[in-house]
């Protein structure tokens, strides 16, 4: 798993694999929250932020972000440090911990431990020292149950950072910024609601954008969404998952022998169609636990099994915890994100 993706991809991707990501993003939840916007001047730093594993047991599926507004200033990820830049977005998929600064040995500064206390009517404006070099920063959380879905969160690095400035394809991402910008500096009825919405919709760019970012050779579900047969499949399992699927039929439908579609299942995904068709369908049964109050015999019939039990189990060894006390920790707020 790569540590980042720094760059802007270039290029378009195949209708079927767009398919198939719009299947997963339509299915599952996308709920975000812009905290605060962070001010600070002339050198600092911030203390280095632990992780969202370290803050909760439940935090899987919270990433942080952070928006370059205006300025410059330097990211540190596992003691490599990386330059930021206005228009700059980067995304935590996993909440790692990491170090925002400017300049070297510049004073602490803790945001997280300065924001007033809830509920707030404007998002909080954190300002520090009045020297003339300014950075600021929209800092912020997105909920993403995608997560959940293992051959996506293998897919994801540690660090998404998506340089607007100078990128050709980035003018939506830089008017979204503006935009946003805007919400913070001229408070309007609604803003607190469209915030996560913009938030939103940035993101969801930008993971569509990592696709294209998969080299021919490369494994995991970015790659397999590039490869035409294997999209091809993918598409037909996102998009008809309560289908009777068998390897005959999935590898009919995507114009390739049965050997060859099961091994580059086996190649680039490290799975096997059937196997695939299986988590995708607990995947579902995730998002309906999360997003219906439907009983779990329910929930457990429509991924295809016959008993309780036996979804049950299967469940618990996918993700970890039985359906019900998936359901009840879906329900806890996120923590805050430094």
């Amino acid at each position: 798993m790569p540590k980042a993706l720094p760059e802007n991809p270039t290029g378009s991707s195949g209708s079927a694999g767009d398919d198939a990501l719009s299947s997963l993003l339509g299915t599952i939840r996308l709920s975000g929250s812009l905290q605060f916007c962070f001010m600070p001047t002339g050198s600092w730093q911030t203390d280095a932020a632990p992780s969202l594993a370290q803050l909760s047991a439940d935090a899987s599926g919270t990433m942080p972000f952070h928006v370059v507004a205006e300025g410059s200033c330097w990211l540190e990820l596992d003691g490599v440090r990386t330059a930021l830049e206005t228009g700059d977005v980067i995304v935590f998929p996993f909440g790692s911990g990491h170090q925002l600064g400017a300049g070297e040995n510049g004073r602490l500064v803790t945001p997280t431990q300065d924001l007033p206390q809830k509920p707030w009517r404007d998002i909080p404006i954190l300002r520090y020292g009045d020297e003339a070099r300014r950075v600021r920063l929209l800092c912020g959380y997105l909920q993403c149950d995608a997560l959940s879905f293992l051959p996506l969160r293998q897919s994801l690095p540690k660090l998404i950072h998506t340089r607007t400035q100078g990128a050709n394809d980035a003018d939506w991402l830089r008017a979204t910024i503006r935009q946003m910008v805007a919400e913070v500096d001229r408070p309007r009825a609604g803003g607190i609601a469209m915030l996560p919405r913009l938030t939103e919709i940035a993101f969801i760019e930008i993971l569509r954008h990592q696709i294209l970012m998969a080299p021919p050779a490369a494994t995991g579900w970015f790659a397999a969404l590039a490869d035409p047969r294997l999209s091809r499949c993918l598409a037909l399992i996102h998009d008809d998952p309560k289908q009777d699927w068998s390897l005959k039929r999935l590898s009919a439908a995507s114009a390739a022998s049965r050997s060859t579609l099961a091994e580059r299942f086996r190649m680039t995904l490290n799975t096997s169609p059937m196997r695939y068709l299986r988590d995708w369908r607990l995947h579902l049964a995730s998002v309906a636990l999360g997003t219906s109050g439907q009983a779990i015999a329910v929930v457990a019939h429509a991924a295809g099994y016959d008993t309780e039990a036996a979804f049950n189990r299967a469940f618990t060894r996918a993700y970890g915890k039985p359906p019900a006390a998936w359901r009840k920790a879906l329900k806890a707020p996120p923590p805050v994100c430094p």
